[in-house]
């Protein structure tokens, strides 16, 4: 039995496995099995939205670290899990087969690892990344062609 205390999910032990006790596995752990899995997923160039995509870079630069779950938020309760996605997908790629893709690698890999019920996986699809324009290059060559 599962159940939702303080932003995680405690999993009793059972007798099946000869141990008692309980598991808890917080809201964070789904978000970074979540995120790790879409990040995974073929077609998916970027995780998060324009904002949270920035502000992350900052962070994953100070601390010498990245967020595997940022772009992504879970709703755990005691059995099941819901989860929201904010994608930029590559330009090409059939975002109706990369939605489907993403939820698939997402519900086996959070099923397996947690044993919660995936029950809803929401994908926002926020940009498309186009080959060769990478942001870093926009902002090298407007500030070429600033008029001074």
């Amino acid at each position: 039995m599962a159940t939702n205390e303080s932003g995680g999910t405690k999993l009793e032990g059972g007798t099946a496995g000869g141990t008692r006790g309980t598991t808890t596995i917080a809201d964070s752990v789904v978000s970074t099995i979540a995120g790790i899995a879409v990040r995974e997923t073929d077609g998916v160039h970027n995780v998060g939205t324009g904002p949270s995509r920035a502000l992350g870079a900052v962070k994953d630069k100070v601390s010498r670290s990245s967020d595997p779950g940022r772009g992504v938020k879970v709703e755990v309760g005691e059995k099941q899990t819901a989860i929201d996605v904010d994608i930029v997908v590559e330009y090409g790629v059939p975002i109706a087969d990369t939605a489907r893709s993403l939820r698939t690698n997402v519900t086996d890999a959070v099923e397996t690892m947690t044993g919660l019920e995936v029950v809803e996986i929401n994908v926002n699809i926020t940009d498309v990344h186009v080959p060769g324009s990478d942001d870093d290059e926009d902002e090298d060559e407007s500030s070429s062609r600033r008029v001074r």
